[in-house]
């Protein structure tokens, strides 16, 4: 793909978002080229074709919102934390295992204090 070639377009469509999708994975290595001025208008192309397929998929592929319970068990599994290595933020292993089998509710309380020591978005927490 010739990089002077490429045309940077609004993404409306589904084939211009496919097409947007084959110039970016074209240009996935372009800090790899070796000319720096090629290098830096590949790179450039690269993140304004990005923010666009990446604005398109937002409007027509949303993200559905994250489960508390699955976001908390997900950050444990990243920082290979187990129930007792987060007990003292639930008020007890007890607690922690009936958060995590959706026997309890997550308190605010709960919520501030994982929002606070495991960057938890709040947003995600209390939905």
């Amino acid at each position: 793909m010739n990089i002077d070639d490429i045309k940077i377009k609004p993404i409306v469509t589904e084939e211009d978002f496919e097409e947007a999708s084959q110039i970016i994975e074209a240009l996935v290595d372009a800090d790899m080229i070796e000319d720096e001025a090629q290098r830096t208008k590949a790179l450039n192309i690269l993140e304004a074709i990005t923010v666009l397929a990446i604005d398109y998929e937002k409007k027509h592929y949303p993200m559905p919102p994250l489960d508390p319970i699955e976001a908390i068990k997900q950050r444990m599994e990243m920082l290979n934390l187990n129930q007792k290595d987060i007990a003292r933020y639930f008020g007890g292993e007890n607690r922690v295992s009936e958060v995590l089998n959706k026997k309890r509710q997550l308190t605010l309380n709960m919520a501030k204090k994982l929002h606070k020591h495991f960057g938890i978005p709040a947003e995600v927490l209390l939905a």
